[in-house]
This record gives C-alpha cells, sequence and structure tokens, in this order.
C-alpha cells in the first residue's frame, strides 16, 4: 500500500522490434511478412525502461531470457486457440488511409 506511481518492469536490454518481430515469426513459423512504414516524427528513437525503481521498492529484476518468455507466450497463445477461446487474432482494426 506504500507504493504509489507506475513501476517499470520490463527489460533494460535494448532490442529493436523489427529484431523481435523477426524472432517471433521463426519461433512461430509464420509466414508473415513484416511491413515497414514511417515511424511517426515524435516517435521514440530508442527504449530502454529503467526498472531501478522496481529493483529497489520490489527487489524485482528480469529473469526469464528473451527467447524463453516468447516460447511461453506463444505455447500459452497456441493453448488459448486449441480450446476455441481465442477463434480471431485481437488486432487492431486497419484504419484505411482518407484518400
Amino acid at each position: 500500500d506504500s507504493i504509489t506511481g507506475p513501476l517499470n518492469l520490463g527489460n533494460p536490454s535494448e532490442i529493436a522490434v523489427k529484431g523481435l518481430a523477426e524472432r517471433i515469426v521463426a519461433l512461430t513459423g509464420s509466414r508473415s511478412k513484416l511491413e515497414y512504414r514511417p515511424l511517426p516524427a515524435d516517435d521514440p528513437k530508442q527504449r530502454r525502461p529503467d526498472i531501478s525503481r522496481a529493483r529497489t521498492l520490489l527487489s524485482w529484476a528480469p529473469h526469464v531470457e528473451l527467447d524463453e518468455g516468447l516460447k511461453k507466450t506463444i505455447a500459452w497463445f497456441e493453448a488459448l486457440l486449441a480450446r476455441g477461446e481465442l477463434a480471431e487474432p485481437h488486432l487492431p482494426p486497419r484504419i484505411a488511409a482518407a484518400e
């Protein structure tokens, strides 16, 4: 109850979104093709969460390697699909560009 405010619970090791997407495609055996679009002008070029507050207040640090975590997440989604609990991908709808 004494801890208020946000805490970053990420991995301070940086990985490019492209590299992450490529790992996911490889681990799932997907035939998906990556689509590249221009970054928004205000999009940060690098993201590296500061987890020092979580380390201090919660004695927390990441301990699962990326590939292990991705494999567990993929298995979880596959189980949902197998049980019919995830009939369609829950992705945001594509927004058509105004002409």
